[in-house]
């Protein structure tokens, strides 16, 4: 089978409720509007999203032994992705958070590191994992055994063989630059929150940011700036902003996911930057209106009516 892209890293179950104001005292209960369980993860929520849009995909993570595991992999299947890549790990739980979703749409969570600590791209199938012509490597932070030198080895691999690559991760702190900066120049586009991009380089501005980057080797940046948009810079000097869409925030969990999954698709169909960027706003637009990290993603065309019906902020 062949695959329009490869989706390598961070796989996770997400348990979400909402609207959550405040945990109740003691032993007593609050009575809530909404609980769901998706599958989520800078890899996980991506390849949903990407396989409600329409592309082939092969998922590259890991899970644990547990419920949770059976939870995520029959997601996946249902949604038409490929698990042959998803390693099951003996001993270990599957990677989860629990999410209090705030009525303003913030999101305090609870998480519990787990497989995707241990995962590991098994070298005998580097052939199936590397195929596609889209890979997508997300999470970094949160794949111990995967994080640093192995990352680059593996990207700078899928270079080697012609692919494109595409890059996020999950969180910065002050370790960050020693796992990311060797991967930079096997990165086409870097897609990290703008809050992300500026804790790494230490840049003040999202431009400086940028600069930051392109100079240590990424092709191209491609930074979310929650309500005020998104930023793209390359190495030939373009810099391009462009708004948010307007719409009613229920909850941001994997808005930044889902962002990749619209660019990713964007990138399938070669639709041009200003589309592209546009495509990928609508998909984490989509996806905040809703609970989880692919809520309100239905379809390539219902994200691309959206694209083209939506209000743009200012």
């Amino acid at each position: 089978m062949s695959h329009d892209v490869s989706v390598i890293g961070l796989y996770i179950l997400d348990v979400l409720g909402r609207p959550v104001d405040a945990i109740p005292p003691g032993g007593s209960v609050a009575f809530i509007d909404e609980i769901r369980l998706t599958v989520a993860g800078t890899a996980g929520g991506t390849v949903v999203d990407l396989a409600k849009h329409g592309l082939n995909c092969l998922a590259v993570g890991a899970v644990g032994d547990d419920e949770k595991a059976d939870f995520v992999l029959a997601t996946l299947a249902r949604f038409g992705v490929d698990t042959t890549q998803m390693q099951r790990l003996a001993g270990v739980p599957t990677s989860a958070s629990i999410l209090n979703i705030r009525r303003n749409g913030e999101r305090p969570a609870l998480h519990q590191r787990g497989a995707s600590d241990h995962f590991d791209i098994i070298p005998e199938t580097l052939d199936a994992v590397l195929a596609a012509p889209i890979i997508h490597l997300g999470g970094t932070g949160l794949l111990a055994k995967l994080d640093g030198e192995p990352s680059a080895k593996l990207l700078a691999e899928a270079k080697r063989r012609g692919r494109t690559t595409t890059f996020d991760l999950l969180g910065a702190d002050d370790n960050t630059i020693s796992l990311v900066a060797p991967l930079f120049p096997h990165i086409d586009y870097f897609m990290p929150s703008v809050e992300e991009a500026q804790a790494i380089s230490g840049a003040t501005t999202v431009e400086g940011a940028g600069r930051f980057f392109l100079d240590r080797g990424v092709k191209q940046c491609v930074f979310t700036l929650g309500g005020d948009g998104v930023c793209f810079m390359d190495n030939k000097g373009a810099v391009v902003r462009q708004p948010a869409f307007e719409i009613e925030v229920v909850d941001t969990t994997g808005c930044g996911d889902a962002f990749d999954a619209g660019f990713i698709t964007a990138l399938h169909h070669k639709m041009d930057l200003k589309t592209a960027l546009n495509f990928a706003q609508a998909t984490a637009a989509l996806v905040a209106t809703g609970l989880g990290s692919d809520a309100g993603v239905q379809s390539f065309d219902h994200t691309l009516e959206f694209m083209n019906t939506a209000k743009v902020k200012g």
